[in-house]
């Protein structure tokens, strides 16, 4: 099958990675905005007869909703065989129930939208709490891509004598996994939350790791607020300024200034969304389950 990427702005960089290891051409698109607010798109190049991948991280998506809901429609009402969407990082996932008396559950209402345009979706380390697979709120053909592997061989060859450490007990299991394929060793720290930007953390007795560099492992870095107390605690216990390692570089406001600031040596993540601190790229794999999902539709 033909296939043809287009990229939302801002998705340049992953979708020229996506279509060389997909053997896959870039096509051309115009999107923007009339005087009013509306948004405006057409197609530029031919995608009669193929497979459109549509490349976009959905970091801040309202803005990004509409323009992706058109550039689908568009290509299918143009002859396109079928719109797959990669989505390395996929908005709309914490809202999983009914937290309080009048609130919808976003992240199936997101999940009936996307469903009812893109054929298949493919995207990284979902924040999946309640949802114990993508396929109860997307119902078409998906696929959920663990950075773990990628993660753990950017350490082994980056760090010597690591020893990964988890913000808290949801990330135990990942972190684990990290720490294993790693070589190295781990521990869970425990979080207290009383807010958006007010948590505490305690540290267990980390003695023994005073030799190894601590790296602070998380799947979103969107307040910092998590990592910027580790941080604390464990100059306070004498380790060695920590190597932070993100999936997903949300940093809201200003996180990613407050936890440089803190004292860390370094902060990595992957390239999920565009952020100077991409140092893990996940494009093989990406193209590889893209190119699966094509051939269930």
């Amino acid at each position: 099958m033909r296939t043809i990427l287009f990229s939302l702005p801002g998705n340049e960089e992953l979708t020229a990675l996506l279509a060389k290891k997909m053997d896959a051409e870039v096509g051309k698109v115009t999107l923007r905005k009339f005087p009013d607010g509306e948004s405006y798109t057409r197609i530029l190049s031919d995608v009669k007869g193929k497979c459109v991948v549509l490349v976009c991280t959905l970091h801040e998506p309202d803005e990004k909703l509409l323009p992706l809901y058109f550039l689908s429609h568009t290509a299918k009402s143009l002859g396109a065989m079928c719109t797959c969407l990669v989505a390395p990082y996929l908005a709309y996932m914490r809202q999983d129930k009914v937290f309080n008396e009048g609130e919808g559950v976003t992240s199936s209402f997101f999940g009936e939208l996307i469903s009812g345009f893109a054929d298949s979706v493919t995207t990284v380390d979902p924040h999946l709490h309640r949802i114990s697979s993508l396929g109860e709120v997307y119902k078409v053909p998906n696929k959920v891509i663990h950075a773990a592997d990628a993660i753990s061989e950017w350490i082994k060859e980056n760090i010597e004598y690591p020893v990964l450490i988890g913000p808290d007990s949801e990330s135990e299991q990942w972190v684990s996994e990290v720490a294993k394929d790693a070589g190295a060793p781990f521990t869970v720290l425990q979080k207290v939350r009383h807010g958006d930007r007010d948590v505490e953390i305690s540290v267990p007795d980390v003695d023994k790791y005073n030799d190894a560099t601590p790296v602070l492992v998380d799947d979103i870095i969107s307040t910092a607020r998590t990592m910027i107390e580790t941080v604390k605690h464990l100059k306070n216990a004498g380790m060695k300024p920590p190597i932070c390692v993100g999936i997903h570089a949300v940093f809201s406001g200003n996180a990613y200034q407050d936890l440089l600031d803190s004292g860390v040596k370094k902060i990595i993540t992957c390239n999920t969304i565009p952020h100077p601190t991409n140092a893990i790229d996940l494009s093989d794999i990406l193209a590889k389950e893209v190119k699966k999902l094509m051939n269930q539709i």
